[in-house]
């Protein structure tokens, strides 16, 4: 009997958790101050091992930005998106240039969000996870947790 209300207590909170995406405890410094200095230092299982790679293959034209860093950061920050890297299978193609808003995962996640909100200035992009969900730098994307009805006005 205890198994079966642990198991119908974990179907239940299972899909809470899966919208808590904070960073790894070993999330190095180097990820914070050099990712985190220009946009959200996004959760690793947000992308696949392979497009973290290519991103950070790429970081001389970071979307349209020079955002190079020194051989033994980009190193250490690979090696660190590498390792918490989400699953490729369930995430999805995040096209080319990789973009986490490309991913099938973010698509259906996202789908009944209205077009004209992406474009509103006080979102700018579906990049700016923060402009909607307000926990996002605690790793709480909960759908139940978020801003849209404010940006409505």
């Amino acid at each position: 009997m205890k198994h079966i209300a642990l198991t119908l207590l974990l179907g239940v909170a299972l899909p809470a958790l899966a919208d808590r995406l904070p960073l790894p405890a070993d999330t190095p410094a180097s990820y914070a101050a050099e990712c985190g200095s220009c946009h959200l230092a996004y959760p690793p299982a947000l992308l696949s091992a392979g497009d973290w790679r290519r991103v950070m293959a790429s970081l001389d034209d970071h979307f349209g930005t020079d955002a190079a860093v020194d051989a033994q950061k980009r190193q250490e920050i690979t090696t660190f998106l590498e390792r918490h890297a989400g699953n490729a299978e369930k995430l999805g193609s995040a096209g080319d240039p990789p973009r986490i808003s490309a991913t099938t995962r973010f698509v259906r996640k996202h789908r009944e969000v209205p077009a004209r909100l992406w474009h509103d200035p006080r979102v700018k992009s579906a990049a700016n996870c923060e402009a909607c969900h307000r926990g996002a730098v605690d790793g709480n994307y909960s759908e139940h947790d978020i801003a849209i009805r404010e940006l409505k006005r």
